[in-house]
Order: structure tokens, then sequence, then C-alpha cells
């Protein structure tokens, strides 16, 4: 791995990239099928809770003597190593879980420009999937400085790709007076607050930078410049992308092609195939950096684990210089094959419900501690409240509406607490041996 740490504007790119990656391209249909033209308000309110436990983040971070995300937090202020240690599988998982949701996205829009779906009978999609996550596991293992320089291209391909569809986007709704705002749709309210609930996997890009503190140039200065930043810009750019979304295509044809909303609606409007052809190559771009990034994050994460025994050995160094390559090939491997065998309703609704009760927890600790003249009450504990309120509303629509997708989350989060609980249950066990043993030397 290399030496270079990533500046300023990679850090931001890291977290715009899995961000919008994960809004527009990933989520988009799915909450608009929910909230219709009030998606909008949908993805602001899911990113105000994001800024929340951000805030909550970023607090602790400055508070504590360890520099990390939610493991090194819970171990500081909780000093419970078990507890951490599941939040850490869990948070893993989640991202394993959204880098297959990038994935899942990148091969469907991939389809979209080949046109066909499948060559001498064997499916396309789960192929290109595998091929999306396969490629980024390479640039990872290039080094920092590599995934840095990668991800602003991508980047900034991306969001002037998107700048560009929302401006003649608006223009061509105003000028058609066929902008809508989904008022009727907001004084419901459930819908939205449901929409909210599901997207809210889209806003959780920004948490990587907190596991990547030793590769970014300083951190003290950076960090916080470059979460808020990358939060206040997926802000604008997803809910102006709903607007334009909901406004200029009928919601049948979103219902039809969820996974491929934007670029439907670029050629059902003023563009035409060009547009499309445009657009899906923006959506390859935008899945391909979230991919980039979180993968890059998340064998960070797991490296800082590996180093605390939270996990095992076997799954990398954590001494490495740089995220482990063994970490990222396993969590490329598994990404890849969710991806080709998941459910996409399924991961998005997992990865929701899993960051959503890990940043209500971050939340409630930094309210804890707000006795500190640094922390400010109100963030925190509005997101924990949020949280609290989201993950039942979530797993009740889940059960009403999506009964399939409600059991396929059950039956995933199940298998990752069983693996949590043999796991740290297990290291107890023996150290608790291993200590009798040297008793009874002694």
């Amino acid at each position: 791995m290399g030496d270079d740490r990533l500046g300023l504007f990679g850090a931001i790119s890291i977290a715009v990239g899995g961000m919008i990656g994960g809004g527009v391209f990933s989520v988009l249909g799915v909450v608009v099928q929910i909230s219709h033209a009030a998606s909008w308000l949908a993805f602001t309110l899911a990113s105000l809770g994001s800024l929340c436990a951000a805030y909550s983040y970023l607090k602790l971070n400055a508070k504590g003597e360890n520099r990390g995300g939610s493991v090194a937090q819970l171990q500081e202020f909780v000093d419970n190593t078990t507890l951490a240690g599941m939040v850490g599988w869990t948070l893993l998982f989640g991202y394993v879980g959204a880098i297959a949701m990038y994935a899942y996205a990148f091969g469907s829009f991939a389809i979209g420009l080949v046109g066909q779906k499948a060559v001498a009978g064997v499916p396309l999609h789960p192929i290109l999937a595998i091929a999306a996550v396969g490629i980024f596991v390479v640039f990872n293992l290039l080094g920092a400085r590599a995934t840095g320089t990668s991800e602003e291209a991508l980047v900034v391909t991306k969001v002037a790709i998107l700048v560009a569809f929302i401006a003649l986007g608006l223009w061509y709704g105003w000028k058609n007076a066929s902008l809508e705002y989904g008022l009727s749709t907001i004084r419901q309210g459930t819908p939205v607050i449901m929409a909210t609930a599901i997207s809210f996997v889209s806003f959780q890009g920004w948490q990587l930078l907190m596991y990547d503190q030793d590769q970014i140039a300083d951190p003290l200065k950076n960090l916080p410049i470059g979460v808020y930043s990358s939060i206040i810009i997926c802000i604008v750019i997803d809910a102006l992308i709903a607007v334009v979304v909901t406004s200029l295509v009928s919601p049948h044809l979103i219902a039809t092609e969820p996974d491929r909303a934007l670029a439907y609606a670029v050629e059902q409007t003023f563009v035409g195939h060009a547009g499309f052809v445009v657009v899906s190559i923006a959506a390859l771009f935008s899945t391909g950096s979230a991919i980039n990034g979180t993968l890059f994050s998340s064998a960070n994460l797991a490296k800082g684990m590996i180093s605390d025994s939270l996990l095992p050995d076997e799954a990398g160094d954590g001494n490495a210089d740089g995220a482990p390559e063994r970490t990222v090939l396993l969590i490329g491997v598994l990404a890849a094959a969710f991806a080709a065998y998941g459910s996409l309703n399924g991961i998005t609704s997992f990865g929701s419900i899993a960051f959503m009760l890990v940043f209500g927890v971050m939340c409630y600790l930094a309210f804890r501690e707000h006795d500190d003249d640094a922390i400010n009450a109100a963030p925190p504990a509005l997101g924990a409240l949020g949280m609290a309120c989201f993950i039942p509303l979530l797993v009740y629509h889940l059960w009403s509406a999506e009964r399939h997708v409600f059991w396929v989350v059950c039956v995933v989060a199940a298998a990752v607490l069983g693996l949590e609980l043999v796991y740290f249950q297990g290291r107890t066990t023996i150290h608790e041996g291993i200590e009798e043993f040297e008793q009874r030397l002694s």
C-alpha cells in the first residue's frame, strides 16, 4: 500500500461517491414508489438525520483520545469491547450490503447500455455486478493515492452530468409548468416518513471518512469540513434530482424500472436516447465510485478491528500500511456474492436498519456527553429520537407492504447476530479458560 494521504477533495469525493451512488442511482426508484413527488422531502429528512449523526461522531472524535468511528468511540466511552465488536460487525455487514447494492445498480445500468439481458442464455446482470466489484478491488489494492485519484475523477464526472441534468430538467419543467412538489403526499405524512427510513442507507457514506483518518492529510481540519460538505452537497443534488424525476416521469414507468428511473426520466422527456446513454454512463461512474469508496474505508474499519482482536487474524493484517489486501479481497468477494444472488430491496432495507441502529446509538452516546461545553445536546437528541422512530416504522412498512423482503431482512439480521454471538461468546469462553489455567499454574 502507498504512503500518500488523501487531500480534502479526495476525502469529500470518497463520501460523496457513496452517498450519491446510493441515492439517485440506487434507491431513488424505491423511494419514489413510496413517497411519489414528495421524495425530495424524504431525501432531505434522511440527510438531516445523517447530519445529526455526523455531528455526534465528530464531537465524540474530538473529545476522545482514540480517533475512529463507532467501534473506537464505543470502546472509549462505554468500555465494552463486546458491544463495540458487535457494532463493528454489524457495520461491516452493512457496508458489504451497500457495496452489493451499488454493484447491483451498476449491473442494471450496464445492461441498459448494452441493450440485452443475457448472452447465450447466460444472464448478464450478475456477471456485470461481479465485474464491477472486481475492478474496484484492484483499484484499492493499488493504495490510498490511487483510490483517491480515481475517486476524484469519478465524482467530478458524475456531479457535472447530474448538475447539467438538474438545470435542464428544472428549466424544462418550469417551461411546461410540470414541476411537482408532492404537497398532497406531504399532508398525508406516512409515505414521507416511510420513504425517509428506507432512503437512510444512501446517506451513510460520510461515516467512511471516520475510518480513514490515518489516510487523510491534516485530519483535524479536513475531516469535519469533508463530512459536512459531502452531506450538504448530497442534500442539494438528491432533492433536486427527485423533484425533476417525479415531475417529468410517470409513476408507472418508475415502478416498472425503479433501478434505472433517472436514465428513463431523461429519455422520456426532452433529450431522448442520447440522454439515456449519458445518464447511464454517469450512473456507472456514480455506482463505481460508491463501490470504490466504501470498499476502501470499510477495509480500514476492519483493519482497526483486527488490531483490537474484534475480528479474527485470518481476516487480514491489522498492522498493514493502509487497508489490508486480504481484507479488501474478503469484503469484495462477499459483496460480489450478495450482488449476484441477493435482492435489491432486501439489501437496501437491511442496510438502512443497520445504519440507523448504529447511528442512533452514537447519537445517544454523544447526548450522554453533552455536559461538555463543546457538545450541543440538540443534534444528538434529535438524531437518537429520529432513529428510534424510523427503525420500527421501516420494519412495519416491510411487514405490511413487502412481506417477502421483511423475511429476507429477518434472515440476514439473524445470521449476522448469530455470527457475532458465536464469535464473541467463544472468545470470552477461551479467555476465561486461559485465565483459569494461568491461575492454576501460579
